[in-house]
Protein backbone atom coordinates (compact mmCIF):
# COMPACT_ATOMS: atom_id res chain seq x y z
CA UNK A 1 0.00 0.00 0.00
CA UNK A 2 1.40 3.37 -0.89
CA UNK A 3 2.71 5.91 1.71
CA UNK A 4 0.39 8.66 2.35
CA UNK A 5 1.48 11.95 3.24
CA UNK A 6 -2.23 12.98 4.28
CA UNK A 7 -3.07 13.73 8.07
CA UNK A 8 0.57 14.83 8.36
CA UNK A 9 2.80 18.25 8.20
CA UNK A 10 4.77 17.68 5.48
CA UNK A 11 7.69 20.55 4.54
CA UNK A 12 10.13 20.67 2.10
CA UNK A 13 13.48 21.59 2.66
CA UNK A 14 16.74 23.21 0.53
CA UNK A 15 19.49 22.22 1.69
CA UNK A 16 20.55 25.45 1.91
CA UNK A 17 18.11 26.00 4.75
CA UNK A 18 18.87 22.53 6.76
CA UNK A 19 22.87 23.09 6.38
CA UNK A 20 25.69 25.58 5.98
CA UNK A 21 26.96 25.36 2.53
CA UNK A 22 29.39 28.45 2.46
CA UNK A 23 32.59 26.72 1.61
CA UNK A 24 30.71 24.33 -0.72
CA UNK A 25 28.42 26.81 -2.63
CA UNK A 26 31.90 29.04 -2.61
CA UNK A 27 33.97 26.41 -4.22
CA UNK A 28 31.52 26.20 -6.99
CA UNK A 29 30.69 29.45 -8.16
CA UNK A 30 35.11 29.23 -8.48
CA UNK A 31 35.30 25.84 -10.09
CA UNK A 32 32.03 24.80 -11.45
CA UNK A 33 29.97 21.69 -11.83
CA UNK A 34 32.66 18.97 -12.66
CA UNK A 35 35.00 20.11 -9.70
CA UNK A 36 31.97 20.39 -7.20
CA UNK A 37 31.35 16.93 -7.97
CA UNK A 38 34.78 15.61 -7.65
CA UNK A 39 34.59 17.86 -4.04
CA UNK A 40 31.66 16.15 -2.70
CA UNK A 41 32.80 12.86 -3.15
CA UNK A 42 36.36 13.65 -2.02
CA UNK A 43 34.04 15.04 1.31
CA UNK A 44 31.46 12.20 1.51
CA UNK A 45 32.50 11.72 4.83
CA UNK A 46 32.46 14.64 6.27
CA UNK A 47 29.44 15.99 7.74
CA UNK A 48 28.11 19.28 7.10
CA UNK A 49 27.25 21.95 10.09
CA UNK A 50 23.58 22.63 10.90
CA UNK A 51 22.15 25.61 9.16
CA UNK A 52 19.73 27.94 9.88
CA UNK A 53 16.67 26.51 9.99
CA UNK A 54 18.57 23.17 11.41
CA UNK A 55 16.63 23.84 14.94
CA UNK A 56 13.37 24.17 13.72
CA UNK A 57 13.19 21.07 11.38
CA UNK A 58 15.10 18.95 14.41
CA UNK A 59 12.45 20.09 16.57
CA UNK A 60 9.29 19.25 14.49
CA UNK A 61 11.01 16.31 13.77
CA UNK A 62 11.12 15.49 17.33
CA UNK A 63 7.98 15.52 17.45
CA UNK A 64 6.65 12.17 15.89
CA UNK A 65 7.17 10.47 19.34
CA UNK A 66 3.69 11.67 19.52
CA UNK A 67 2.15 8.86 17.02
CA UNK A 68 4.77 6.29 16.96
CA UNK A 69 4.97 4.24 13.92
CA UNK A 70 2.87 6.80 11.99
CA UNK A 71 4.96 10.01 11.69
CA UNK A 72 2.93 13.16 12.00
CA UNK A 73 5.70 15.29 10.49
CA UNK A 74 7.32 14.41 7.37
CA UNK A 75 9.90 16.46 6.06
CA UNK A 76 11.23 16.11 2.37
CA UNK A 77 15.04 17.21 0.67
CA UNK A 78 14.33 19.07 -2.41
CA UNK A 79 17.79 19.95 -4.19
CA UNK A 80 18.83 21.23 -7.14
CA UNK A 81 21.95 19.01 -6.69
CA UNK A 82 22.34 15.96 -8.59
CA UNK A 83 21.94 12.34 -6.90
CA UNK A 84 25.55 11.78 -6.77
CA UNK A 85 26.57 15.57 -5.29
CA UNK A 86 23.34 14.76 -2.84
CA UNK A 87 24.90 11.98 -1.35
CA UNK A 88 27.15 14.04 0.87
CA UNK A 89 23.66 15.59 2.06
CA UNK A 90 22.02 12.43 3.19
CA UNK A 91 25.06 11.33 4.59
CA UNK A 92 25.07 14.57 6.85
CA UNK A 93 20.92 13.97 7.91
CA UNK A 94 21.80 10.80 8.94
CA UNK A 95 25.20 11.73 11.11
CA UNK A 96 22.58 14.15 12.87
CA UNK A 97 20.40 11.70 13.54
CA UNK A 98 16.97 13.39 11.20
CA UNK A 99 14.74 11.42 10.33
CA UNK A 100 14.44 12.25 6.82
CA UNK A 101 14.64 9.52 4.78
CA UNK A 102 12.96 11.17 1.22
CA UNK A 103 14.70 13.49 -1.12
CA UNK A 104 13.89 15.21 -4.56
CA UNK A 105 17.56 15.67 -6.57
CA UNK A 106 16.32 18.09 -9.97
CA UNK A 107 20.44 18.52 -11.22
CA UNK A 108 20.26 22.29 -12.13
CA UNK A 109 16.85 22.87 -11.78
CA UNK A 110 14.83 24.14 -8.99
CA UNK A 111 12.38 21.42 -7.96
CA UNK A 112 9.60 23.80 -6.66
CA UNK A 113 7.16 22.30 -9.10
CA UNK A 114 7.09 19.18 -6.73
CA UNK A 115 5.71 21.04 -3.30
CA UNK A 116 2.26 20.55 -4.42
CA UNK A 117 2.84 17.19 -5.73
CA UNK A 118 3.88 15.98 -1.92
CA UNK A 119 0.97 18.04 -0.27
CA UNK A 120 3.68 20.61 1.59
CA UNK A 121 2.25 23.27 3.73
CA UNK A 122 5.63 25.05 3.44
CA UNK A 123 9.40 25.09 1.23
CA UNK A 124 11.87 26.56 2.93
CA UNK A 125 15.32 27.40 1.14
CA UNK A 126 18.10 29.93 1.60
CA UNK A 127 17.79 30.62 -1.87
CA UNK A 128 15.28 33.65 -2.68
CA UNK A 129 15.24 32.70 -6.11
CA UNK A 130 14.09 29.37 -5.84
CA UNK A 131 11.32 30.93 -3.01
CA UNK A 132 9.99 33.55 -5.12
CA UNK A 133 9.64 30.46 -8.21
CA UNK A 134 7.66 29.01 -5.58
CA UNK A 135 5.80 32.04 -4.21
CA UNK A 136 4.87 33.00 -8.22
CA UNK A 137 3.25 29.09 -8.43
CA UNK A 138 1.13 29.47 -5.89
CA UNK A 139 2.81 27.35 -3.21
CA UNK A 140 4.02 28.54 0.78
CA UNK A 141 7.25 28.95 0.66
CA UNK A 142 10.01 31.22 2.56
CA UNK A 143 13.68 32.52 2.20
CA UNK A 144 15.79 31.27 5.34
CA UNK A 145 17.50 34.62 6.37
CA UNK A 146 21.30 34.34 7.39
CA UNK A 147 21.18 34.49 11.23
CA UNK A 148 23.24 33.83 14.36
CA UNK A 149 21.15 32.86 16.87
CA UNK A 150 21.49 30.27 19.07
CA UNK A 151 19.35 27.20 20.64
CA UNK A 152 20.12 24.77 22.98
CA UNK A 153 20.19 21.46 21.77
CA UNK A 154 18.70 19.85 24.79
CA UNK A 155 15.95 22.01 25.05
CA UNK A 156 12.67 19.85 23.53
CA UNK A 157 10.19 22.70 23.45
CA UNK A 158 9.70 24.05 19.63
CA UNK A 159 8.64 27.51 19.89
CA UNK A 160 6.86 28.81 15.93
CA UNK A 161 6.23 32.26 15.71
CA UNK A 162 4.11 34.16 12.34
CA UNK A 163 3.39 37.76 11.78
CA UNK A 164 0.00 37.88 10.46
CA UNK A 165 -0.59 40.23 7.08
CA UNK A 166 0.61 38.72 4.61
CA UNK A 167 1.92 35.61 6.18
CA UNK A 168 -1.09 34.12 8.25
CA UNK A 169 -3.74 35.95 6.34
CA UNK A 170 -4.01 37.46 3.05
CA UNK A 171 -2.59 41.30 2.26
CA UNK A 172 -6.20 43.30 2.42
CA UNK A 173 -5.78 45.18 4.89
CA UNK A 174 -2.05 45.74 4.53
CA UNK A 175 -3.44 47.39 1.05
CA UNK A 176 -5.72 49.62 2.53
CA UNK A 177 -3.13 51.03 4.72
CA UNK A 178 -0.66 51.58 1.84
CA UNK A 179 -2.45 53.09 -0.36
CA UNK A 180 -4.01 55.20 2.02
CA UNK A 181 -1.24 55.96 4.18
CA UNK A 182 -3.48 57.08 6.91
CA UNK A 183 -3.56 54.70 10.29
CA UNK A 184 -6.65 56.67 11.25
CA UNK A 185 -8.54 55.46 7.48
CA UNK A 186 -6.87 51.84 8.24
CA UNK A 187 -8.11 51.28 11.27
CA UNK A 188 -12.20 52.47 10.56
CA UNK A 189 -11.52 49.69 7.63
CA UNK A 190 -10.45 47.21 9.60
CA UNK A 191 -13.33 48.27 12.10
CA UNK A 192 -16.23 48.51 9.64
CA UNK A 193 -15.15 45.08 8.59
CA UNK A 194 -14.80 43.02 11.39
CA UNK A 195 -17.13 40.82 11.01
CA UNK A 196 -15.35 39.42 7.80
CA UNK A 197 -12.54 36.94 7.67
CA UNK A 198 -9.74 37.49 5.89
CA UNK A 199 -8.48 35.58 3.07
CA UNK A 200 -6.40 33.06 4.12
CA UNK A 201 -2.73 33.91 3.55
CA UNK A 202 0.33 31.62 2.88
CA UNK A 203 1.65 30.17 5.71
CA UNK A 204 -2.70 29.27 7.14
CA UNK A 205 -2.41 25.54 6.45
CA UNK A 206 0.80 25.67 7.81
CA UNK A 207 -0.66 26.95 11.25
CA UNK A 208 -3.17 24.47 10.72
CA UNK A 209 -0.88 21.26 10.72
CA UNK A 210 0.57 22.74 13.81
CA UNK A 211 -2.92 23.22 15.42
CA UNK A 212 -3.26 19.31 14.62
CA UNK A 213 0.38 18.25 16.25
CA UNK A 214 -1.15 20.58 19.54
CA UNK A 215 -3.77 18.44 19.66
CA UNK A 216 -1.87 14.95 19.78
CA UNK A 217 0.21 16.94 22.23
CA UNK A 218 -3.13 17.87 24.62
CA UNK A 219 -4.39 14.16 24.21
CA UNK A 220 -1.01 13.11 25.07
CA UNK A 221 -1.51 15.65 28.47
CA UNK A 222 -4.69 13.81 28.98
CA UNK A 223 -3.08 10.73 29.28
CA UNK A 224 0.26 11.37 31.02
CA UNK A 225 -0.45 14.30 33.16
CA UNK A 226 3.12 14.85 33.87
CA UNK A 227 4.17 15.13 30.17
CA UNK A 228 5.45 18.23 28.70
CA UNK A 229 4.28 20.57 26.10
CA UNK A 230 6.79 21.49 24.03
CA UNK A 231 5.39 23.10 20.80
CA UNK A 232 3.87 26.61 21.26
CA UNK A 233 2.67 28.79 18.62
CA UNK A 234 2.51 32.84 18.63
CA UNK A 235 1.46 35.51 16.79
CA UNK A 236 3.66 39.05 16.56
CA UNK A 237 2.02 41.43 14.29
CA UNK A 238 2.11 45.21 14.49
CA UNK A 239 -1.90 45.38 14.47
CA UNK A 240 -3.23 46.82 17.80
CA UNK A 241 -6.70 47.88 18.83
CA UNK A 242 -9.27 47.89 17.50
CA UNK A 243 -7.32 46.00 14.17
CA UNK A 244 -6.26 43.46 16.55
CA UNK A 245 -10.20 41.98 16.68
CA UNK A 246 -10.29 41.27 12.77
CA UNK A 247 -7.44 39.30 12.84
CA UNK A 248 -8.33 37.43 16.00
CA UNK A 249 -11.45 36.88 14.44
CA UNK A 250 -10.22 35.78 11.57
CA UNK A 251 -8.29 33.25 12.92
CA UNK A 252 -11.35 31.62 14.67
CA UNK A 253 -13.39 31.64 11.18
CA UNK A 254 -10.48 29.67 9.94
CA UNK A 255 -10.72 27.19 12.62
CA UNK A 256 -6.99 27.87 13.77
CA UNK A 257 -5.37 29.36 16.71
CA UNK A 258 -1.92 30.19 18.41
CA UNK A 259 -0.97 30.35 21.97
CA UNK A 260 0.26 34.01 22.08
CA UNK A 261 -0.49 36.93 20.57
CA UNK A 262 1.51 40.34 20.59
CA UNK A 263 -0.31 43.15 18.99
CA UNK A 264 2.66 45.87 18.50
CA UNK A 265 1.56 48.92 17.35
CA UNK A 266 4.74 50.24 15.71
CA UNK A 267 6.60 48.22 18.95
CA UNK A 268 9.85 47.11 17.17
CA UNK A 269 9.16 43.19 17.22
CA UNK A 270 12.90 42.24 17.91
CA UNK A 271 12.43 43.48 21.28
CA UNK A 272 9.35 40.60 21.78
CA UNK A 273 11.36 38.18 19.49
CA UNK A 274 14.48 38.42 21.76
CA UNK A 275 12.81 37.46 24.51
CA UNK A 276 10.37 34.33 23.14
CA UNK A 277 13.48 33.04 21.36
CA UNK A 278 11.39 31.44 18.81
CA UNK A 279 13.18 28.99 16.64
CA UNK A 280 11.74 30.63 13.56
CA UNK A 281 9.78 33.86 12.51
CA UNK A 282 7.73 34.05 9.51
CA UNK A 283 7.52 37.56 7.78
CA UNK A 284 6.42 39.40 4.83
CA UNK A 285 8.55 42.10 5.48
CA UNK A 286 12.48 42.32 5.92
CA UNK A 287 13.03 44.98 7.50
CA UNK A 288 10.95 42.95 11.19
CA UNK A 289 13.77 39.97 10.75
CA UNK A 290 16.87 41.85 9.86
CA UNK A 291 17.18 43.44 13.19
CA UNK A 292 16.76 40.00 14.83
CA UNK A 293 19.28 37.72 13.10
CA UNK A 294 21.55 37.06 15.87
CA UNK A 295 18.44 35.60 18.38
CA UNK A 296 16.02 34.45 15.73
CA UNK A 297 15.88 32.37 12.42
CA UNK A 298 14.58 34.97 10.05
CA UNK A 299 12.14 33.28 7.31
CA UNK A 300 11.50 36.46 4.55
CA UNK A 301 8.07 35.34 3.12
CA UNK A 302 7.51 37.33 -0.35
CA UNK A 303 4.09 37.40 -0.85
CA UNK A 304 2.04 40.53 -1.05
CA UNK A 305 1.86 43.97 -1.42
CA UNK A 306 4.60 44.49 0.81
CA UNK A 307 6.45 42.84 -1.68
CA UNK A 308 5.29 44.28 -4.57
CA UNK A 309 2.58 42.25 -6.02
CA UNK A 310 0.52 43.67 -8.49
CA UNK A 311 -2.22 41.73 -9.20
CA UNK A 312 -3.59 38.36 -7.25
CA UNK A 313 -5.65 36.16 -9.39
CA UNK A 314 -8.10 33.75 -7.71
CA UNK A 315 -6.72 30.98 -5.09
CA UNK A 316 -5.64 27.64 -6.54
CA UNK A 317 -6.83 24.95 -4.09
CA UNK A 318 -4.59 24.49 -0.53
CA UNK A 319 -2.66 27.51 -2.12
CA UNK A 320 -2.59 30.85 -3.03
CA UNK A 321 -2.42 32.99 -6.14
CA UNK A 322 0.75 33.29 -8.97
CA UNK A 323 2.47 36.58 -7.64
CA UNK A 324 3.69 38.99 -10.91
CA UNK A 325 6.06 40.74 -9.75
CA UNK A 326 8.07 40.45 -6.68
CA UNK A 327 11.74 41.98 -5.18
CA UNK A 328 14.86 39.70 -5.93
CA UNK A 329 17.94 38.97 -4.21
CA UNK A 330 19.33 35.96 -2.64
CA UNK A 331 22.57 34.96 -0.78
CA UNK A 332 24.25 32.70 -2.73
CA UNK A 333 23.09 31.15 -6.32
CA UNK A 334 24.71 29.02 -8.09
CA UNK A 335 23.08 26.46 -10.40
CA UNK A 336 22.95 22.93 -9.29
CA UNK A 337 25.53 23.53 -5.91
CA UNK A 338 23.79 22.90 -2.72
CA UNK A 339 22.95 26.04 -2.21
CA UNK A 340 20.29 26.09 -4.02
Amino acid sequence: MPYSLKNRLVIGIASSALFDLTESDAFFVENGEEDYRLYQDERIGETLEPGDAFPFIKGLLGLNDLRPGDPVVEVIVLSKNDPSTGLRLLRSVEAHKLSISRAVFTQGKAPVEYIEAFDMSLFLSGNRKDVDAATALGFPAGHVLPSTAKYDENDPALRVAFDFDGVLGGDESERVFKESADLAEYQKHETENVDRALDPGPLKNLLEDLNMIQELELARKTDEPDYGVRLRVSLITARSAPAHERAVRSLRDWGVTVNDAFFLGGIEKSKVLEVLHPHIFFDDQTTHLVPSSSFVAGVHVPYGVANQVIKQPSLKPNHLAPNESLTTGSRTTTDGSEEE
